[in-house]
Order: structure tokens, then sequence, then C-alpha cells
């Protein structure tokens, strides 16, 4: 298991109506194993909810997880919120049932990761590392 050089902090956020959570529970294991804080806030969350709990808990990642292909909208509404709340600064990724076309779009938004299911924990967990070292040396 990869471990991350800092202690980062991650919120995952379970927005809509996707009752599926086996990805999320994978997800917020592997991420505790690599050293990272993981809060999960439930299921069925609003955007504006993950925003303010994100800040509110000072975390350096919101992970998103989506199983119901709505992805794009998901991480439109998350991106919207963290600027409307003033954080647009917190890293945002993604996992979960992803259409390759809606990856480029997610991508240019900030949405970064966008990951399928099987994607091995080590590269979900330095690709985290890697986004809030980028985001430390930017502060």
């Amino acid at each position: 298991m990869v471990q991350s050089e800092a202690r980062v902090r991650v919120l995952i956020g379970k927005v809509g109506f996707d009752p599926h959570d086996r990805g999320i529970l994978v997800l917020s294991r592997g991420l505790r194993n690599a050293g990272m804080e993981v809060i999960f806030l439930g299921k069925v969350m609003t955007a504006e909810e993950v925003v303010s709990a994100a800040i509110q808990e000072g975390v350096d990642v919101i992970a998103l997880s989506d199983h119901c292909g709505v992805m794009r909208l998901i991480g439109r509404d998350i991106m919207a919120e963290l600027e409307r709340q003033g954080a647009p600064d917190i890293c945002v990724v993604a996992g979960g049932i992803i259409p390759e076309e809606e990856k480029p779009a997610l991508e240019a938004m900030g949405v970064t990761g966008n990951y399928g299911m099987g994607t091995p924990m080590e590269e979900i967990v330095s690709h985290i590392v890697q986004r809030v070292s980028s985001r430390a040396k930017k502060a």
C-alpha cells in the first residue's frame, strides 16, 4: 500500500440519490490505510451540504462517488458551490461509473481522477497526494 507523505484530509461526498456505497467503503478503507483522514457524510447529500462540510472540516480534498452516470452534473454543482462558498482551492476528485465522454469535461472543470471500478488504490492515493502537494506549492 502506498503511504501518503503528509496527513491528507479527505471528505467523501455522495451527492444525489445514488444508493450504492460499496465503492465508498473500499475507498475509505484504502485512504485510511494510506494514512489519510477520511470523513464520510453519508448518502443523499446536496452539493451545498458537501461543500459546507468540507469547509467546516478543513479538508484538502473532496472525493465524489457516483454510480448513476451523472458525475458531470455532480461535478458542475460541486465546483459552482466551491466558488459560491469561497473555497475554490479545495481539490476535487471523482470515481464510480463515469462515461468516458464526460471525463474531459470533468477534468476541464477541475474534477480529476475520474476513476472507474477496479482502479488500484495506489493509483488513487498517489493522485490525491500529488494534487494536495501541488496545491500546497501554489499557496
